[in-house]
């Protein structure tokens, strides 16, 4: 499943179509949405590289994690980070969302503190103007296209993050703007779903073409207390989870697909759901309030009952009536029909019509005309 989402994020836009975009959301529950997106992020880079994606590099905009973060994690991939500028572009969201470093910059208070990193990164100074970050992602990816008719692809690694600066209104209409952009590929996003209302969530779902949501393997009540015999439990949850997509096609249907992930060093590993997990296939049943399987007895009590069209227990072939005449009865006049036949010599290969009145006062057939008598 986590390939089909690569595959689609590669595949990028069709011809006069918006986009394709990936909503990644996670809770304190399963904190793993970053491991999701950095997932994506390398193999799209990965595929970038190798020229089977539509984009041509990526714009990355970074806003809980330094760009020096993501170069660790390209490296650690085995990407050769010096050579990045050719295919991705950073948009520093996180060292100075608002601009207060940059005003003591200015008044001679501190000296440059922002880190210096090999990725080619620009620096955003008011995160609260999103018009001009908007700006910002569409030169950086023409950066990347030189101006061509290429495409490159969007990353957010937190859009919670903008939602403190920015109404949900605001964030909409920028990211309704990249998709339809014309040299913008594909958009993947991760949203910390617990912090906002569930508005914010259904906002984002119904701009995205795929969501993603991480849940924990065993969900728990807000009435259930943690207790030292929940540690282990509490513990797998930040190394493992359930992975639920949503894939919305063209013609308006939604396909659903499940896989559970692992964390695995730095990285993460996804796997088919398994059955013989109890607690996985209990989750999968959906939550109602009337039992959807049979007991024992309940089984047997409907393997007893005899439909319409079955046989009744008389031990004869079962024979359904469609209207017409039995056999035995159709078989009884064909005999009575021989014997009252005359016998001939003469070969009849020819047809007949054989009639019988229902009664005896039933008329013959005559050439008179029945209405003479009446005077019209």
């Amino acid at each position: 499943m986590a390939e089909t989402i690569c595959r689609a994020l590669r595949d990028g836009a069709m011809e006069g179509e918006h986009a394709p975009a990936l909503t990644i959301k996670d809770t304190i529950n399963t904190p793993l949405g970053s491991f999701v997106f950095n997932h994506m992020l390398t193999q799209l880079t990965s595929n970038i590289l190798a020229g089977k994606s539509q984009s041509r590099g990526i714009v990355l905009v970074a806003l809980s994690r330094p760009p020096s973060f993501y170069a660790e994690v390209l490296k650690n991939k085995g990407f050769d980070v010096s050579s990045s500028s050719k295919w991705l572009r950073v948009l520093d969201c996180y060292s100075d969302p608002l601009g207060w470093k940059n005003k003591l910059i200015e008044s001679g208070t501190i000296r440059n503190p922002y880190e210096e990193t090999v990725l080619k990164t620009s620096l955003c100074k008011n995160l609260k103007e999103l018009d001009e970050v908007l700006s910002s992602i569409v030169e950086l990816g023409k950066e990347i296209v030189e101006e061509g008719k290429g495409r490159f692809a969007v990353a957010i690694d937190s859009v919670s993050e903008i939602l403190r600066h920015s109404s949900l209104p605001s964030v909409a209409r920028i990211l309704s703007h990249l998709r339809s952009h014309d040299q913008v590929s594909c958009i993947f996003c991760l949203l910390h779903v617990d912090l906002h209302e569930a508005k914010v969530a259904s906002t984002l779902e119904y701009l995205s073409t795929m969501h993603a949501d991480v849940e924990p393997i065993v969900q728990r009540t807000n009435e259930q207390r943690s207790t030292s015999e929940d540690l282990p439990m509490m513990e797998q949850c930040f190394k493992r989870g359930k992975f639920h997509v949503r894939f919305k096609r063209r013609n308006g249907r939604v396909r659903v697909m499940r896989e559970e992930l692992y964390v695995e060093g730095s990285g993460i590993k996804f796997t088919e759901v398994s059955s013989v997990d109890g607690l996985t296939a209990q989750s999968l049943v959906p939550k109602v309030q009337f039992n959807l399987e049979l007991s024992e007895k309940e089984r047997l009590d409907r393997a007893k009952v005899v439909l319409p069209f079955e046989h009744q227990g008389t031990g004869k072939p079962i024979q359904i009536y469609d209207g017409r005449k039995s056999l035995n009865e159709s078989e009884t006049e064909e005999k009575q029909a021989s014997v009252e036949k005359p016998q001939t010599t003469e070969d009849s290969g020819r047809g007949e019509i054989i009639y019988f009145r229902d009664s005896d006062d039933e008329m013959p057939d005559s050439d008179e005309d029945p209405d003479d008598d009446l005077d019209i």
